[in-house]
């Protein structure tokens, strides 16, 4: 697999401000992974002022995996042990080719199940 999985943090009654703090702290843990790029994602005319052309939507992240490794079992690895430790308020929404998934903080066989056929559908490797 190669390409972008798009990764949205969520969390009950943060703002934007919290929600960008969160995106990067869990871009801080996602870049030690072998991965080409984790960088906020960007969207839309920046604000006027500004020096970027696009501007970056809080708590979304855009994450570049590198051509012919199964990096994106490892990246929900990282992902739900970062949810976990967040509380029952986070929540973190993948998507891959249009295809969505939320890791929550709750644990069990369910979300394993869920987890484990997301990626099949894009590596084609069990997590």
């Amino acid at each position: 697999m190669a390409g972008d999985v798009q990764v949205e943090v969520v969390e009950t009654a943060a703002d934007e401000a919290q929600l960008e703090t969160l995106a990067l702290l869990l871009r801080q843990e996602l870049l030690l992974l072998d991965v080409h790029a984790v960088e906020p994602h960007q969207e839309g005319d920046a604000p006027e002022g500004s020096k970027g052309g696009l501007a970056a939507v809080a708590g979304l992240l855009s994450v570049s995996l590198a051509p012919g490794l199964q990096a994106l079992g490892s990246v929900i690895v990282v992902i739900r042990e970062w949810v976990r430790r967040g509380g029952a308020n986070r929540t973190v929404k993948l998507t891959v080719d249009g295809d969505v998934i939320e890791l929550t903080g709750a644990t069990g066989e369910m979300q394993q199940q869920l987890v484990d056929a997301f990626v099949r559908r894009h590596t084609g490797v069990d997590a």
